[in-house]
């Protein structure tokens, strides 16, 4: 089964009434609440409905019911670290979310999904930490770093979603050979499949990956 990917705007996902918070559990709720800002509180809560959308969609059953849970690996707390469906224990499922608009991800393999809005004058130091010395090089001699350097964060934020790397091991990953213009771009690192692409509208830009090639829905 493919996986599937979605993207939305934040408010676009909380004017759907089946996708309201009713469908949050206590805990989701409780961390919803801690955010200062209404906007990011607004984000969070998005990005958990649209996964739950996400996972129905994959398995073809009402998003109703599904719950979603968090488990961490190292301290085994479950108020943070990787996100499950309880009611779907075969299916992998990953989220993002920043400034107004949120992705999901659903497959029956393992699968990552990273968004962010772009920002100017990215710092060189940042880049160094994050990007190998190929990659540092294309994003240096393209004609828009700051969007070059998007393309490649999305695509290595999503495969620390997916567990392929950490984020204190990012420059060890080589994307340079992938294509950098181009929307959507689709490529392979080893036997991950990565697809990411610019949204116009929105001024976003999504990194998705995962063992088999992903599609793609809207909302």
């Amino acid at each position: 089964m493919t996986p599937l990917a979605m993207m939305a705007d934040s408010a676009e996902v909380l004017a759907r009434p089946d996708l309201g918070e009713h469908l949050l559990t206590p805990l989701e709720l409780a961390r919803a609440a801690r955010f200062r800002l209404e906007s990011s509180r607004t984000d969070f809560v998005a990005a958990h409905l649209l996964v739950r959308e996400c996972a129905a969609r994959l398995l073809g059953r009402p998003v109703a019911g599904l719950t979603l849970l968090q488990r961490c690996p190292d301290c085994a707390r479950d108020d943070h670290g990787k996100p499950y469906v309880a009611e779907l224990p075969d299916v992998r499922v990953s989220l993002s979310h920043g400034r107004g608009v949120v992705a999901a991800a659903a497959g029956l393999h393992p699968v990552g999904v990273d968004v962010e809005q772009p920002t100017r004058g990215t710092a060189i130091e940042v880049m160094e930490r994050v990007l190998s010395a190929g990659e540092l090089r294309r994003v240096r001699e393209h004609a828009e770093p700051d969007r070059a350097f998007l393309r490649l964060w999305v695509r290595k934020e999503a495969m620390v979603k997916l567990g392929r790397t950490t984020l204190d091991t990012l420059t060890e990953v080589d994307l340079s050979e992938l294509e950098l213009d181009g929307s959507p771009l689709r490529g392979r690192y080893g036997d991950l499949h990565l697809l990411d692409w610019e949204d116009e509208r929105r001024g976003a830009a999504v990194g998705v990956v995962s063992t088999q090639a992903p599609q793609v829905e809207q909302l």
